[in-house]
């Protein structure tokens, strides 16, 4: 969970400094409420957002699959280590990616607002990153269980 935290950190600090960069050149298009640019420039926060999801749904996944009163293999440690770190490091890539182009497309969209659509693409790109980590994190976990049926 830490290391999709650090991702969404990341993504969201690198995206709110794109929203601060159009303040400085624009100032009358942030304080205008209601202005599309407001709305557009929250996507990749809220995109980053979702990574940290990700880590959470793993890590509790993770930690439901925990009982105290039986015993915890060695192969079921070393697979839950696996998932956390798919999730985890899917998560740096993904907020690192997501980060870096909301930066720069929120700054270009003050100059051309036709590069919203790509932007969507490219952010949906980058959270797939992170989705891929989930998913493979899912799968693992489904392999403890089976393991604990032996």
């Amino acid at each position: 969970m830490i290391f999709s935290t650090v991702g969404a950190a990341f993504g969201t600090a690198k995206s709110g400094i794109g929203i601060a960069g159009i303040g400085a050149f624009k100032p009358e298009l942030i304080m205008r409420a209601g202005h599309p640019i407001i709305f557009t420039s929250l996507v990749p926060v809220v995109m980053s957002g979702i990574i940290a999801v990700y880590g959470l749904v793993v890590s509790v996944l993770i930690a439901g699959s925990l009982h105290p009163a039986k015993d915890y293999p060695l192969a079921a440690g070393f697979i839950h280590l696996g998932a956390g770190i798919s999730c985890g490091f899917t998560g740096i890539a993904a907020g690192y990616a997501i980060g870096l182009v909301g930066d720069s497309c929120v700054r270009a969209y003050v100059y051309e607002q036709r590069i919203f659509v790509s932007m969507v693409l490219i952010l949906i790109f980058a959270e797939v990153l992170g989705l891929y980590g989930l998913i493979v994190a899912l799968l693992m976990n489904t392999r403890v269980s089976a393991l604990a049926a032996c």
